[in-house]
């Protein structure tokens, strides 16, 4: 096996991964786990995590937890530590999405969306950051969005929220950076998954997103998974601050064309 892949190998690194039963989130913990890391799953429903953690060979963590309770990030990150003994990949992936007019948007939607996507991502890092400078390394890698890029219509707080990520994002870099602590971000595009599964039936809308995609094919979570890898690695080790599309080229092809997603 060729020197450089050892990069990418994450044997003794331990890891945490929100939003970890289903979509990009399971694909990532597997990645994860096939790298060689102990990986802690984190999701609600702890009978979904358990699904996926059967799949895992590093003695996975189960972790059942709603996001969206102020105090859960904060417990969620206790528990981590003391199950893994450290944590040195964080990866913020549970998000909660809406596709709503902007005459349709209530406080409660808009309250509940921030709760979890931006509130219990910095609240995790609050609490994992500590440890993190303590051993002096540290990859959090947050998840994104095409909204938080370009603009989409009737997606205005879940852009906002997406937004306000890649800006935190740049922020926790600069500030963690001389701990030996990373900070990127992955803005997937239209991935098939549960998300996107009512969407799919409509007529004419996969036939869309693929003459909108200049790889022509929906993505699949683990096209996401392996970028979180990287970030996670040596391999991205001079690499910080930065928000790195994961999206078939579909950003830059609704940039140079137009047209809603």
């Amino acid at each position: 096996m060729p020197l450089y892949l050892d990069n990418f190998n994450l044997d003794g690194r331990t890891a945490l991964v929100t939003g970890a039963s289903r979509g990009i989130g399971a694909a990532t913990a597997r990645a994860l786990d096939a790298a060689g890391a102990r990986v802690a799953l984190v999701a609600r429903k702890s009978d979904e995590l358990a699904k996926v953690a059967l799949e895992l060979r590093h003695e996975p963590v189960v972790l059942a937890a709603d996001l969206q309770e102020p105090a859960a990030p904060a417990d969620v990150a206790r528990r981590a530590l003391d199950a893994l003994d450290g944590v040195d990949i964080l990866v913020n992936n549970a998000a909660v999405a809406a596709r709503l007019a902007t005459v349709s948007t209530d406080m409660a939607t808009i309250d509940r969306i921030l709760a979890v996507n931006v509130r219990a991502p910095l609240l995790l890092v609050a609490a994992l950051v500590p440890s993190m400078c303590e051993r002096r390394r540290g990859s959090i890698i947050n998840l994104s969005s095409g909204s938080a890029l370009i603009g989409t219509p009737k997606r205005a707080a879940y852009a906002a929220s997406k937004g306000a990520i890649d800006a935190a994002t740049r922020s926790l870099a600069m500030e963690l950076g001389p701990f030996g602590i990373r900070v990127n971000s992955v803005a997937p595009g239209v991935i098939d998954t549960a998300m996107w599964a009512s969407n799919k039936k409509v007529p004419g809308v996969p036939q869309a997103i693929e003459a909108l995609t200049p790889l022509r094919r929906w993505g699949q979570p683990e096209d996401v998974a392996d970028v979180i890898v990287f970030l996670a690695s040596d391999a991205s080790r001079f690499v910080t601050g930065e928000t790195i599309s994961a999206d078939g080229g579909m950003v830059h092809a609704l940039d140079l064309y137009g047209g809603p997603v």
